[in-house]
């Protein structure tokens, strides 16, 4: 009896380790939170820090804001700036801008504000570097009562 339950401790031990080896999901489909309300009346909103770009990985996939990534258009992601909201992105070196619309959320890498289309990094010659310090001016805030992803 005894070697019996000594053989089944290493097969137990081990069944324990590659349980904790399972992957667990990246994101959860709890319901996310509202987006914060407007400022009201006329306001200027600006922004200063690093901007990246986001390109065949992600093309064709599914946005936060729930519309297919097309890394052609002239779209952005913002962690907090409504959906639909257009922002007006200055490449502070070249001096180069573009109007993009938000229409997901991130960029979750460090420092960085925006993540641009392709097509937007190439507008303002963000390409070669990668990154870049960028200015975002708001030129129209979008919907504030839509929800943060789908």
């Amino acid at each position: 009896m005894i070697r019996q339950a000594a053989r089944s401790v290493p097969v137990v031990v081990g069944s324990m380790l590659l349980a904790g080896c399972i992957a667990s999901p990246r994101f959860t489909l709890s319901k996310p939170p509202l987006n914060p309300a407007p400022p009201s009346g006329n306001f200027a909103m600006s922004e200063e820090g690093v901007a990246s770009y986001y390109a065949d990985e992600f093309n064709g996939r599914m946005t936060s804001s729930g519309e297919k990534y097309d890394m052609n258009q002239m779209t952005a992601a913002h962690r907090t700036l409504p959906f639909n909201t257009r922002v007006r992105v200055t490449n502070e070196s070249s001096g180069q801008s573009v109007v993009v619309r938000i229409n997901d959320r991130g960029p979750f890498k460090g420092d960085r504000i925006i993540d641009l289309s392709l097509a937007a990094a190439k507008a303002i010659s963000l390409i070669t570097t990668g990154t870049g310090m960028v200015r975002l001016e708001v030129l129209s805030l979008g919907d504030t009562t839509a929800r943060t992803s789908p």
